[in-house]
């Protein structure tokens, strides 16, 4: 890492242990390499005598929220904790707030919504930000931290089950295999396309206007996972049967899709891919790989031994 770290102008920190649930039963591995990883990155540079690096731009998380930002019509915005395991067991997936009466509204989050993850790997991802864009600052660089939402696209891996449901489901209706959706399919993320996340960190990298910044990166619309399954299902041009479960990860959360506002007015970042072109593009793509190995029910028996699946 020393010698990775003589001579770039930048240092584009991507790497991280992903999936929420796995997060959960493996907290060591996750603390180890997201806080440990990145901390060994930010010492080097620290005790450098001469630094040539400028600028660390990190990839943050929507994980970080936890929750995204509601509207309660009584309290105004407000921001759910964990929804309650006995409640979702019954069919009530949606989250509740203490004082609220009349039902929440999904609201886009923004940079400044309260942070609180609901997952070990959103805490790690949390980690990594402050670190950065503390330890940049007392070293004299930039520091930006982009908080991806949930990222797909041609080159994901296929192999891996904790990467999106969009691999997890393609694996399945290629095979003829069923889909299993969790909770009541109406749980929804804001899907944003590959080469809208590079030309937001490219922007990010090339313009000092974002230093020192954290910014959301994402569509700024939310989809559900029932709208992924049939846009899916119509770009292959296969139906497999699809069974609305109840079935529910601890950890998990209901709803999130980012408020574009503060990248776009700063950065002048805007998505040009909308989900229904994206997942084309990305199914194209997968056409051309090999049907990779079912990993997915062994890391689903995995959640239900650690008592992480319901």
């Amino acid at each position: 890492m020393e010698e990775l770290l003589q001579g770039p102008d930048v240092v584009v920190h991507l790497a991280a242990e992903t999936g929420t649930g796995q997060s959960m039963y493996e907290i060591d591995r996750y603390v180890d390499v997201n806080v440990r990883g990145t901390s060994i990155i930010l010492d080097i540079l620290a005790t450098q005598e001469a630094r040539t690096v400028k600028k660390v731009v990190v990839a943050s998380s929507r994980s970080i929220y936890g929750e995204g930002r509601y509207l309660s019509r009584e309290l105004g915005d407000v921001y759910p904790g964990p929804r309650d395991p006995v409640a979702m067991t019954e069919g009530k997936f949606e989250p509740t707030f203490p004082g609220d009466r009349s039902g929440l509204e999904v609201m886009p989050t923004t940079e400044d919504a309260r942070i609180h993850p609901s997952s070990i790997y959103g805490i790690t991802k949390q980690t990594q930000e402050q670190l950065v864009m503390t330890g940049t600052r007392a070293i004299g660089i930039a520091g930006v931290a982009l908080r991806y939402q949930n990222v797909y696209g041609p080159g994901q891996s296929l192999a891996n089950p904790y990467t999106g449901i969009l691999s997890i489901f393609s694996n399945l209706i290629r095979s003829g295999q069923g889909i299993n959706v969790f909770e009541d399919g109406l749980e929804s993320r804001d899907f944003v396309y590959i080469d809208d996340v590079v030309c937001a960190t490219a922007t990010a990298v090339l313009e000092s206007r974002g230093d020192n910044q954290v910014f959301n990166v994402g569509s700024g619309k939310r989809t559900t996972v029932l709208e992924v399954v049939e846009a899916l299902m119509k770009a292959y041009g296969r139906t497999v049967p699809v069974e609305v479960s109840g079935n529910f990860r601890i950890g998990d959360i209901r709803h999130n899709y980012a408020d574009l506002s503060r990248i776009s007015d700063a950065l002048g970042f805007r998505p040009e891919v909308p989900f229904a072109e994206g997942v084309q593009r990305f199914c194209d793509w997968v056409s051309s790989q090999p049907v990779s190995p079912d990993r997915y029910e062994s890391s689903l028996t995995e959640l239900k031994e650690k008592r992480l699946l319901k």
